[in-house]
This record gives C-alpha cells, sequence and structure tokens, in this order.
C-alpha cells in the first residue's frame, strides 16, 4: 500500500494535459483556460459616474449648500458633447461619461432642483462617486491566467475586455466501466443475488460537473472475454475508470486481463479507509485507474483521487479544497490508513461531526454526508471544539 498523497502524485505524473481548442464565450462556462486572457481595452474607458446625481467642478462647491445652474445632462450612452462650464452643474446618470472638466458627483439624494437651479449639499471631495477611466484594468492587463476554471464572473471579466472567443483545454472523455456478473443496469429489475449499478450514473454525474465528458461503457461482466471486449473498446478516450472487479476471486478478470493486454501497474493499494483496493496503471495507450466496487469506497475515492486525474487532464490549477471549521463531537484515534470519515455541518452551531453509520457499503449515508473529515494514520484522539479541516462536498 501506499500513502493518498502519493497515489495522487503518480496518477498526475502519468497524465498529460490534453490539447486546446478555441470556443466562443457562450460555450465557455465552465472550462479551464489554456491561455491567459488578456485585456483588450480599458474599463472603464472614460470617467463614469457611480451614481445618479450631478456631475461638478469639486472646487465649485465651496461652503455648503451652494447654488449653481443647470448647464445640460450626460446620460449612459449619450455623453455631454462639451466640457463643463465653471460654476455650474451637469445632469448624470449612473454610467453616464464625466463632462470634461468635472471631477465630482454629488449624488441626487443631496440636491434640490429648482427649475435650472440645482442646489448642492456635498463640500469638495474630488472624485466622490465617480469610477475612473482604467479603474478595473487597462489595455494589455492580464485578466485570467490559464489554469482558471471560468466562472460567470470570470466570463463576464473576459467579455469586458474585448474577448469574443476563448482557448480553451478539450473536455477529457472518460469511460465509465462498471464490472461484475451482480450488477444490473439502473431501472432494470434485479434477479437473484443481483443489484443496481448505483455507482456507474454517481461517477458519470461527478465527471461531468468537474468538465470531463462521461462515456458510459455499461457492465463488464466476470469472464475474461466481455473485459478485455470492453478495454478494447476504451482505446481512444483520455481514462478509464474502472469500478469493482479488482480483488483476487476466481471470478475478478479485470487485473489479470489488464496485465494480459499489456496493462503496467503504478500501484495496486492506497493505504486508504474507505478505498483501499484502489489501483492505478498504464496500457499501452490508455491510462486506467481502478476504483473498489463498494459504493462509498467508490465515490469517496473519486473525489479524492479521480478529480485530481480530471483536473491534471484539464491543466487546471490545483487549489485547496479544506476549510478549517470546528469539531462539534469528540473523534477517536486513528490506525495505519489514512481515514476519510462522512459528515455533516451544523448551521446552528457551526461545527462539525461525523454522519452515521461508516460503513462502505451503505449509500444512504453518502447520501446525507454533506463533507468529509480526514483522520491521518495513527492520529491521535480529536477533542470537540478543536478547529480541523474538512473537504466540503460540492
Amino acid at each position: 500500500m501506499i500513502p493518498l498523497s502519493d497515489a495522487i502524485a503518480r496518477v498526475r505524473a502519468s497524465l498529460t494535459p490534453i490539447e486546446v481548442e478555441t470556443v466562443g464565450l457562450g460555450e465557455a462556462a465552465g472550462r479551464v483556460l489554456a491561455e491567459a486572457v488578456t485585456a483588450g481595452l480599458t474599463q472603464p474607458p472614460f470617467h463614469a459616474s457611480a451614481m445618479d446625481g450631478y456631475a461638478v467642478r469639486s472646487g465649485d462647491l465651496g461652503d455648503n449648500p451652494v447654488t449653481l445652474p443647470l448647464d445640460g445632462e450626460s446620460a449612459a450612452g449619450h455623453a455631454l458633447d462639451r466640457p463643463i462650464r465653471p460654476g455650474s452643474a451637469v445632469r448624470i446618470s449612473t454610467g453616464a461619461a464625466l463632462p470634461e472638466g468635472a471631477d465630482q458627483v454629488v449624488i441626487q439624494e443631496n440636491t434640490t432642483r429648482t427649475g435650472d437651479q440645482i442646489t448642492l449639499q456635498d463640500p469638495p471631495q474630488p472624485w466622490r462617486h465617480v469610477r475612473t477611466r482604467g479603474e478595473d484594468f487597462t489595455t494589455g492587463q492580464t485578466l485570467l491566467e490559464a489554469g482558471l476554471r471560468l466562472t460567470a464572473p470570470r466570463l463576464a471579466l473576459a467579455a469586458a475586455g474585448g474577448a469574443a472567443s476563448l482557448r480553451v483545454r478539450r473536455q477529457p472523455r472518460i469511460g465509465v466501466l462498471a464490472s461484475g456478473d451482480e450488477l444490473v443496469a439502473a431501472g432494470a429489475p434485479p434477479g437473484p443475488g443481483q443489484i443496481i449499478n448505483s455507482n456507474g450514473p454517481a461517477l458519470m454525474a461527478l465527471l461531468n460537473a468537474w468538465g470531463a465528458i462521461a462515456i458510459d461503457l455499461g457492465i463488464a461482466r466476470d469472464t475474461p472475454d466481455a473485459v478485455r471486449t470492453a478495454l478494447e473498446q476504451a482505446r481512444d478516450l483520455d481514462l478509464l475508470v474502472t469500478i469493482g472487479g479488482a480483488s483476487v476471486g476466481d471470478h475478478d478478470h479485470l487485473r489479470r486481463v489488464f496485465a494480459e493486454m499489456g496493462g503496467t501497474l503504478a500501484f495496486d493499494k492506497i493505504a486508504l479507509k474507505p478505498g483501499k483496493p484502489t489501483w492505478f496503471g498504464q496500457l499501452p495507450d490508455l491510462p486506467v485507474l481502478g476504483l473498489p466496487g463498494n459504493p462509498v469506497s467508490a465515490l469517496v475515492v473519486a473525489e479524492l483521487v479521480v478529480r485530481p486525474a480530471v483536473e491534471r487532464l484539464l491543466d487546471e490549477t490545483p487549489r485547496s479544497r479544506l476549510r478549517p471549521v470546528r469539531l462539534m463531537v469528540d473523534l477517536p484515534g486513528n490506525g495505519p490508513r489514512e481515514t476519510w470519515i462522512r459528515g455533516r455541518f451544523d448551521a446552528e452551531t457551526g461545527r462539525v461531526r461525523p454522519s452515521g453509520s461508516q460503513d462502505s457499503g451503505l449509500i444512504s449515508a453518502l447520501a446525507r454526508a454533506e463533507l468529509l473529515i480526514p483522520r491521518a494514520v495513527d492520529a491521535p484522539p480529536t477533542r470537540a471544539g478543536q478547529m480541523i479541516n474538512v473537504l466540503f462536498l460540492d
């Protein structure tokens, strides 16, 4: 067995970021940038009003209150086409260009209008309620670094900077292959001794959410020929994730067929609970990551190992997903394997606690979990109230 950190490092080191493509902004949500985005213009392109009110020269305000004559209007998209006259006020709306010579906006609530005379209550405050030219960004400035996942605010920033398309990593095509005669597809009635393949749909949902294209390869039956056929069908994928079928029993053929086809192992067990039987290797043209068959084990390993693999294929900038929070209950000392406990967050206390049974076969316990609590190898008991790092499931 190898430590979890070593397993993640070996998986990532064996994978190569996939190729780059160009997509329009409308197709870019959730994709990972392959090239930095630089601003093609300056934002704001002019001094702009941040509020509805009156643009003035701050030096004209003097002692309060001051009454100035109205001298035109600057509206959003329709700027005043001349400088402001000294000793006057210009009606201005939010987002409108500040007239040349003006350097302050007095908000409407601090003014009184009588005909074309405007009484202003504010003292001189140069650049008050003004968004100065280039305050957000300037031409040539780097707006977004390569490796970032494109969220709605990041797409807004790219668009504001003048981008119409972006260079992103292609979405990796990742196959999901379950194994075992005991499995039937979701929606099919299980026969005697059979169960539903719940891991497949769950893993595909995770892969799609992480930016991959999940390919359902179905269920390989417990024969060498069926396993070999399934592995051959995955040859054109970027990664194959298998579920179950890797034990040493007479009916578990996956690892044996993998070796017969020229596969080499990087590791065959992780010092992890749940998830010890996880393995990773390479066929001549296909990386293969094998997950345990127990539902909780499979999905916990997906969060801990498969997700970093997807991030590597996308060349996504790694980020820590651990967050500090206080423990609600005592935790006993841990054993020789790194353990990840399913847990829940208590909104009233702001603390976390384990969530029900930790049996690796209970899907309902995982469905109720909101987070994972890591316990290091041979960790001592942890008392309620102590700060710990947890991984929230998103």
